[in-house]
């Protein structure tokens, strides 16, 4: 039976025939398909909602904030905003139930505690805004636990989040670079994305300059409403850049984020100098607006190395705001980059994540590079999430020291995604709509060797990606082969080819990658390559074709000359060859005229032939010599050309 699709099946058609175009306040007029706008009639437009309205505080809490403590599997804290007195600011807590509304907690099962801290700020908007700070204590790894916070009147929604695990735990964090502005209107969806994409993410990074203006209620009310529930719910590891200094730290700074008070120890760093370790990850925050400070540097600096040194995690992240490596302009940051960079390089630090350049840029010491997509260096990333944009430099504070940029981007919104595994760190940049623009995976051992890999794609498995310790070589000898970029115990095929071949070429081993995706091998040479040509390494594996520099076949080192001579009336060919080697070998002379084997010819000796063309003129030709030695008790001949001139006797 067919199906009729009438009016009745889908009501919301006869109201749109229906309806009337009419105009009621400011609404628009539709007349002969054009639209006219309320203020064709006269009309003012709407009046803009004012700042100090919108972001007002009431007794209901918001800006509620996941803050980490040194303990996360045992503790957490949690900041809000709300007009409630110091001593009725309260939280509760208890293990997250299946159900809540109706379904009432069993006695006991909900902890109440009351506020650490509250602390007003007085704002640019006429009022002040008090920060409440509760520090949940004596909970159980690993486990999702329900919250709210308020007055004992005025709560929060349940909010649910989960402690970390004791040891190493597979987790996912994501990486912002600067939002500072378009807060209220183009940061809210990149924010939203990343979220979207990592919704068990347990960690957001921001690099700094959060907003605009650091004493602004209005843009930190806008940096707060752009996340909404995602801060109350993930651990916040933020530092300030400059925009969070305007005389001084911003005054919302301490009160919005009682970050653990184990820096350097100087009044001034206070919560903005600090680490953390979060299942088997250190974080490591610092505040680079100091660098004209030199004892602010300094103190950072000593701090930063006892951190690094004392480190029991396989994995380590490092925070701050000014690049080691600008990408924008003439922008340069010598003192971090002389004080922080060779430690991050010494301590083998996994991943900088900077912000300040308002474009992005990846890259490494270069000195690191092991082959085009994989090196084994620190990984330095700036970025930005928001919609202020400068444009690129074009890598010059990169490579003017002594650095790589590998991946750039301007005129974009991005946000990271930061995977970590027990051997390996996955890291994905996305641009605000979603499209992936950058990304490598990180495998490293228990010994804290590394690789960096670049994400496979079909360009960068393909091409001349393998490396040897010498492009000329004789027959039977020694060439070490070195590539990169396989997954752990990947199967490859070696073989030796000529050069501009499409074939396979002559099988010489079979390989496996070790547990960083490394190809390390000497290849031997095969006697029956043909010397005087080039040849190439070609490593073929399910995930990789890749070649190596051309070597050139040298065979043994002789010395071979022809020439042509009068004999009375008869010409002579005379061929000469020199052993220049250390082996002894035979010599097989061969001309159009006759042949003649010398065996045993001593290194620094000659062996030596005339033949007699018996004919007064002989044409320009060709000699030729074979030369056959013992390497490795096996037999290795080459063959060389000698050339001669024409001559007549007569």
């Amino acid at each position: 039976m067919t199906n009729v699709v009438t009016d009745q099946t889908f009501a919301w058609r006869i109201g749109a025939r229906r309806t009337k175009i009419v105009t009621i306040g400011a609404a628009a007029l539709l007349v002969g398909g054009v639209a006219l706008s309320p203020a064709a009639f006269g009309e003012a437009p709407p009046a803009k909602f004012p700042a100090a309205e919108i972001h007002k505080p009431s007794p209901v809490p918001d800006r509620i904030m996941l803050t980490p403590t040194t303990t996360p599997s045992t503790s957490q804290r949690v900041t809000w905003r709300a007009e409630a007195p110091a001593e009725w600011a309260r939280a509760e807590l208890l293990e997250a139930p299946r159900a809540l509304g109706d379904v009432v907690p069993p006695s006991g099962a909900v902890t109440r505690l009351s506020a650490l801290s509250s602390t007003p700020v007085n704002t640019s908007l006429g009022y002040a805004s008090t920060y409440h700070t509760v520090e949940f204590t004596g909970l159980k790894p690993s486990t999702r636990y329900t919250y709210r916070v308020g007055d004992g009147t005025n709560w929060s929604e349940w909010i649910d989040f989960t402690t970390a695990a004791t040891d190493f735990e597979p987790f996912s964090f994501i990486y912002y670079g600067d939002a500072q502005n378009y807060l209220d209107s183009a940061v809210p969806r990149v924010f939203r994305q990343a979220f979207a994409e990592r919704p068990q993410a347990k960690v957001i990074v921001n690099a700094g300059d959060l907003i605009d203006h650091a004493n602004s209620e209005e843009q930190w009310g806008q940096w707060y409403k752009a996340s909404g529930f995602i801060d109350g719910q993930i651990n916040n590891i933020s530092v300030p850049g400059n925009h969070e200094y305007s005389g001084g730290l911003s005054q919302f700074w301490r009160p919005q984020f009682p970050y653990p008070d184990n820096g350097p120890g100087n009044a001034e760093l206070k919560q903005t100098v600090y680490y953390l370790d979060y299942q088997g990850v250190r974080f490591i925050a610092l505040d680079s607006n100091h660098q004209s400070n030199a004892t602010l540097m300094a103190a950072q600096t000593a701090w930063l190395e006892g951190v690094l040194r004392d480190n029991p995690n396989k994995w380590t992240v490092v925070t701050f705001h000014h690049p080691v490596y600008s990408t924008t302009g003439t922008r340069n940051n010598p003192n971090v980059r002389s004080q922080w960079g060779p430690l991050f390089e010494q301590y083998g630090v996994d991943l900088v994540l900077q912000g300040h350049d308002h474009s992005y840029g990846r890259g490494n010491v270069a000195t690191n590079r092991r082959s085009a997509s994989v090196h084994e260096g620190t990984v330095y990333a700036v970025s930005v999430s928001g919609g202020k944009m400068y444009a690129l430099n074009n890598g010059q504070n990169w490579t003017g020291n002594g650095a790589e940029v590998t991946s750039t981007s301007q005129n974009t919104q991005l946000y990271q995604l930061i995977d970590v595994a027990a051997g390996t760190l996955r890291y994905e940049s996305r641009y605000a709509n979603g499209e992936h623009h950058d990304g490598f995976l990180i495998r490293k051992n228990d010994a804290g060797e590394r690789t960096v890999n670049e994400l496979r794609t079909p360009q960068n498995t393909v091409g001349q990606q393998v490396t040897v310790d010498r492009t000329t070589v004789e027959a039977k000898g020694k060439v070490k082969v070195k590539a990169y970029g396989y997954d752990p115990a990947e199967k490859v095929a070696a073989h030796l080819r000529p050069v501009g071949s499409d074939a396979d070429g002559t099988l010489v081993a079979n390989l496996t990658a070790d547990e960083l995706g490394r190809i390390s091998y000497e290849l031997t040479v095969p006697g029956t390559v043909t010397t005087g040509r080039a040849y190439e390494v070609f490593l073929s594996s399910p995930n990789q074709k890749i070649t190596s520099p051309a070597v050139t076949v040298t065979g043994w080192n002789v010395d071979a000359q022809a020439r042509t001579r009068c004999v009375g009336t008869n010409v002579y060919v005379a061929v000469e060859v020199r052993n220049g080697g250390e082996v002894p070998l035979t010599v097989e002379l061969i001309t159009p005229y006759g042949s003649r084997t010398v065996a045993g010819v001593a290194p620094g000796k000659s062996a030596n032939q005339s033949f007699n063309s018996r004919a007064g003129s002989v044409p320009a030709g060709t000699a030729t010599v074979k030369v056959t030695g013992t390497v490795d008790g096996a037999p290795v001949t080459m063959q060389i050309a000698a050339e001669y001139t024409a001559l007549s006797c007569d």
